[in-house]
């Protein structure tokens, strides 16, 4: 079956000429020549990628780009901007709210050719990340029926692609649903009254975002941002309450989940309390590396990532891993630290 395409364009030859391009290369192509009549498209026919012009009647391009992004229906799919040269000043906001790439007016035939491909491709490669991590939840499942529809909704959703330093969800946003780490890596953060940012975790793959939101019904209690580029799925809330409801088993996994996540917060705010700058600096090294892999004894973080993971001003970050480095505990070139001696480091003297 040939892939799916929705051109949104109010150019009428731009956008023919699009479609002509596509339509020879074995593409199934549907056109809408303003942004609201191209969100209607998108929900019905659900395309494999979308082209949208940015200045458009009606709803311009960012408009289309949120309220595709708002549906869980057409959050996942691919998105290419189609944009003037005199608007890519703009483009960075466009980026921002997770647009995939951009084509810059007038653009040939190879370069739209190779853009659609690429995107197609990188779309495949993340659904065998995503299809790791669901075999991963069948170490979970044996018997369990809850557990086992747990694995059904999720394989009904698609993977959503997050750039890094994108924002998933803000501290006080709704609670929309619950979020799995497919690829990439997750921070969630508290501001303080003083504006500085306290980390309060790190996710990975085959971890979930959310659950404490999920299980109280309030809103996000922490900022939700990627440290890299990451792929994420997301779990809407009334499937999950119906879940919840018909198996409690799932519910008690997410409690026990959510234990976990407020023992491992517990612990951090007594070595925030307690702990000396070099301790704490010590268990936050340590954290990062159980983070990754104990086979890979590297890791890159920002200097402000680790202020913030280990309650600390940056300049007294800059100050520990220096000294770090002049003892032998620790090799740092730019952002990646490489651990020389974990032993050392795990006793660390408060």
């Amino acid at each position: 079956m040939s892939k799916k395409i929705l051109i949104i364009e109010d150019n009428n030859d731009i956008r023919e000429n699009v479609v002509e391009i596509l339509e020879l290369a074995g593409y199934s192509v549907f056109e809408a020549s303003n942004g609201r009549a191209g969100v209607d498209l998108a929900l019905k026919n659900v395309p494999d990628i979308i082209l949208c012009d940015i200045m458009m009647p009606e709803l311009d391009g960012y408009g289309v780009l949120y309220m595709l992004n708002k549906n869980p229906v057409t959050a996942a799919i691919p998105f290419i901007f189609l944009t003037a040269k005199a608007e890519r000043v703009d483009l960075r906001k466009g980026m921002e709210m997770g647009a995939d790439d951009y084509l810059t007016k007038p653009f040939d035939d190879m370069e739209l050719l190779s853009a659609v491909e690429s995107r197609l491709k990188k779309k495949e490669a993340q659904q065998l990340f995503y299809s790791r991590s669901l075999d991963n939840l069948n170490q979970l499942l044996s018997k369990n029926k809850g557990l086992a529809e747990l694995k059904r909704i999720i394989e009904e959703r698609r993977g959503r692609q997050f750039k890094k330093n994108q924002v998933i969800y803000y501290e006080g946003d709704k609670g929309n649903g619950l979020y799995l780490v497919i690829k990439g890596r997750i921070k969630t953060v508290k501001m303080a009254e003083d504006g500085r940012e306290l980390m309060t975790g790190i996710y990975t793959a085959d971890e979930y975002l959310g659950i404490h939101s999920l299980l109280s019904n309030e809103t996000y209690s922490e900022t939700a941002t990627a440290l890299e580029d990451s792929l994420l799925c997301l779990i809407p809330k009334d499937q999950l309450d119906e879940l919840l409801n018909l198996y409690p088993e799932v519910g008690r996994e997410f409690i026990t989940l959510l234990a976990n996540n407020i023992r491992d917060k517990e612990e951090q705010l007594l070595q925030l309390a307690y702990h000396s700058v070099r301790k704490r600096m010590a268990e936050a090294m340590l954290r990062l590396h159980k983070q990754y892999t104990s086979t890979i004894d590297s890791f890159k973080i920002s200097r402000e990532d680790l202020a913030a993971m280990a309650g600390m001003a940056t300049e007294t970050v800059s100050r520990t891993l220096s000294d770090f480095k002049d003892e032998g505990l620790i090799d740092k070139k730019g952002s990646v630290i490489t651990i020389l001696d974990i032993n050392r480091l795990s006793k660390m003297k408060n």
